[in-house]
């Protein structure tokens, strides 16, 4: 007797185990659902709405690094919005990289400007600030003819480099011209020096007062670095003097 009692108990999990597990499987197999556009949603949230449609998110990453975009912003997704999916589907969203990865800057010197800013583009670079270097010469019209950052330095992506870029400007026959150099940052001795080796002069001095800058370092000249100047053309500058007038 007991035995039957066994076997009837048996039979009736058997049945509860069928009813609740297997057939619901079976029911589930034969249907489709729709994936939901889960796009430029926060992760967690995108998570949420495939949820309530039967399928599970998983993470992934882009190939890219994409500067100022979210890591958590759903890029895209696959399977695609609108496809047809048995639930229980695994489906992969796509996150920004978390890591900043970082190149060796290219060579741009003699390049046209327009082909540096792709070369930076394409390991995602960004041209801080472009100037212009009067040029004689046309050849070197709308090339870079210096970078800020020397070539071969590793730079993460999303870095800032400045650009000197050659505008070709004719001389005025019978005029000798001459570039302007820089003398921003020397002492007031280095830039005379330095001036009268470019075949230009010393105009006026301005002394202006500092307690934060170092003395007798030129802050200031005029004309503008990079420009054309007649040979013998006076340079004005100011320096730094750590005495109260």
């Amino acid at each position: 007797m007991k035995k039957v009692w066994i076997r009837v108990l048996l039979v009736f999990v058997g049945i509860i185990v069928f009813d609740r597990v297997i057939l619901p499987f079976y029911t589930s197999s034969g249907r489709d659902t729709t994936v939901p556009d889960v796009r430029n949603l926060p992760y967690e949230e995108a998570d949420r709405v495939l949820k309530r449609s039967g399928l599970h998110a998983q993470k992934s990453y882009n190939f890219r690094y994409l500067p100022d975009v979210s890591a958590n912003v759903v890029l895209d997704q696959v399977p695609t919005p609108q496809s047809t999916v048995k639930p229980g589907r695994n489906v992969y969203l796509v996150l920004n990289r978390l890591d900043k990865p970082s190149y060796p800057m290219p060579e741009l010197g003699g390049r046209a400007e327009g082909e540096a800013r792709q070369a930076l583009a394409r390991i995602g670079m960004v041209v801080d600030e472009v100037q212009f270097r009067a040029v004689s010469n046309p050849d070197e019209e709308g090339r870079v003819l210096n970078q800020s950052i020397p070539p071969n330095v590793v730079v993460r992506i999303g870095s800032a480099v400045s650009l000197i870029v050659g505008k070709y400007e004719v001389e005025p026959a019978g005029m000798k011209r001459v570039v302007v150099p820089e003398v921003l940052g020397m002492s007031l001795d280095q830039a005379k020096s330095t001036l009268i080796q470019q075949g230009l002069t010393v105009g006026k001095i301005t002394w202006e007062y500092s307690s934060m800058l170092v003395p007798n370092t030129v802050i200031s000249q005029k004309p503008s670095v990079n420009s054309f100047a007649p040979a013998g053309q006076a340079i004005d500058m100011t320096v730094v003097t750590n005495e109260r007038k």
